[in-house]
Parts: C-alpha cells; structure tokens; sequence
C-alpha cells in the first residue's frame, strides 16, 4: 500500500513544465505542494515571494485570462514579474 501512495503523489505534483490550465482543475493540496516549493525557492529573491503570494497570484493570474498556451513556469515568471514591479513602486 506505501508503494502506491509515493507514485501517486508525484504523478499529481503540479511542475514547472505543465501547461497552466491544470492549475484552475488542480485539488487544494496540489496547489499548496506547488506554491510551497515555488516560495522556498524563491523568496531567495525576495522575502514577499514567499508561498501565500504565489497561491495569491496564480489564482490571479490564472483567472483574468486565456492560459491555454501557457506553463507554470510563465505564470510564476509573471507573479516574479508583478512582485517587481510593485517593489519598484514602493521606492
């Protein structure tokens, strides 16, 4: 039975490489799994990208357009991108 549940889990962890339109279909664990590891990753960058942005901003992001063409990894390079732009904002 623990042999099942390890494949089974990584079969449905969302990757950078998946086209963004999974995200809207995607369960509540998938999305935080996903988030969590973008905000560790990240927040290298900056201390608000951490992983309660990124859930923010991909449920933006991924309801105000057509995402068809797109992957995670464009729709996070564009929460980096915003996040940017709102710093230099603020300076």
């Amino acid at each position: 039975m623990l042999v099942l549940v390890g494949p089974s889990l990584a079969a449905t962890r969302l990757k950078m490489d998946d086209k963004a339109s999974l995200w809207p279909r995607a369960g509540a664990s998938e999305k935080i799994d996903f988030t969590n590891r973008v905000g560790k990753s990240m927040s290298t960058l900056s201390p608000n990208l951490d992983s309660r942005y990124f859930m923010r901003c991909l449920e933006e992001v991924a309801n105000i357009g057509d995402t068809k063409d797109l992957t995670m990894s464009d729709m996070v390079r564009t929460c980096v991108s915003l996040q940017g732009s709102r710093s230099g904002d603020s300076e």
